[in-house]
């Protein structure tokens, strides 16, 4: 199949420039949200109060013309609150289900670490296999579908640590902090009758992004980029200072998200530096440092740049000519 970059670059550029007008001066979190979007994957978001995680979700929701529904976690949340119930009806004497707010395009899981993990799990296969199943029952979820999960990294009174088979299913963990000076009076300038979002339109059409979803898949990944992402995911298992090493889930989103940042960049073909850039924010999430290691002030990020660092980078013919 021939790839057709152009189309995957004009609905990135137009992605880019709306969720722009709300997300002010965080180029680099909106491309990783567009990229991750592209794959069909899922985002943790992980930062301060007030720094416009939730804002993403809604612009993004907004900007691609889906439907959008939010979820604000509390420790007292049961499953049925995520993913609906069954009532039954007196008229037609049978059970209907009534959805819950994981049935739409776009969900924004706001705190999510402030549920418990038996409410936590009723993400888990909505998430990989995107489909939900109340008592017995499995309903498809819409297309297209992403969740967009938020969490304090600073306070964690009351909070419920996500396992790492939630973790896993993220495709990238990600951080808006805060911004510059001139970005923030430019905030204050935007907001000063009403907020930008209001505004915001849908600048792509449902047919485009399935194009554009079903395209990236067919950017071409050379035998040594392939043999690169395992060995960089490989690393992270054999690491003295790792408890717990990235599954195969890491090695195909990078491999994914490596497909799609090419095309964004004009490219057919995936580069090392695709998959470096990359690395940080879909391999940290998935690495458990070991105990001892946390003594030392020794995190996943760290640890990963270290295996970046250290491993050999494939050279030659990376885009299916001869080598």
């Amino acid at each position: 199949m021939t790839v057709d970059i152009e189309i995957v670059q004009s609905l990135g550029e137009k992605l880019h420039e709306n969720l722009s007008k709300v997300i002010i001066g965080k180029d680099e979190a909106l491309a990783l949200t567009i990229i991750a979007f592209l794959c069909q994957g899922h985002i943790l978001i992980e930062d301060v109060p007030g720094v416009g995680k939730t804002m993403l979700a809604r612009s993004l929701a907004k900007s691609l013309g889906c439907n959008f529904k939010r979820i604000q976690f509390t420790p007292d949340m049961l499953p049925s609150d995520v993913t609906g119930v069954s009532i039954y009806n007196q008229n037609t004497r049978e059970f209907e289900y009534r959805p819950g707010p994981l049935m739409a395009q776009i969900v924004l899981a706001d705190e999510i670490n402030r549920a418990t993990p038996k409410t936590q799990s009723a993400l888990l296969e909505a998430m990989e296999e995107r489909q939900m199943t109340v008592d017995g029952n499995t309903y498809g979820l819409p297309v297209p579908f992403m969740v967009l999960a938020t969490q304090n990294p600073i306070e964690y009174e009351g909070t419920f640590p996500l396992p790492e088979a939630q973790l896993d299913r993220f495709m990238m963990r990600i951080d808006l902090g805060y911004t510059s000076l001139s970005n923030e009076i430019r905030i204050l300038e935007q907001q000063k009758v009403n907020h930008p979002i209001l505004d915001l339109a849908a600048v792509v059409e449902l047919q485009d992004i399935l194009r554009v979803q079903e395209t990236i898949k067919h950017v071409h990944v050379s035998e040594p980029v392939k043999r690169y992402i395992v060995e960089m995911v490989r690393e992270t298992r054999l690491h003295p200072e790792v408890y717990l090493g990235s599954s195969p889930r890491g090695s195909l989103g990078l491999y994914r998200s490596g497909q799609a940042r090419a095309a964004l960049q004009g490219r057919d073909y995936v580069l090392p530096d695709d998959i470096k850039i990359l690395a940080p924010n879909i391999l940290s999430h998935r690495v458990v440092v070991s105990p001892s290691a946390r003594l030392t002030d020794i995190n996943a990020n760290k640890i990963v740049r270290e295996i970046l660092s250290s491993l050999a980078v494939p050279g030659g013919d990376l885009g299916g000519g001869a080598f």
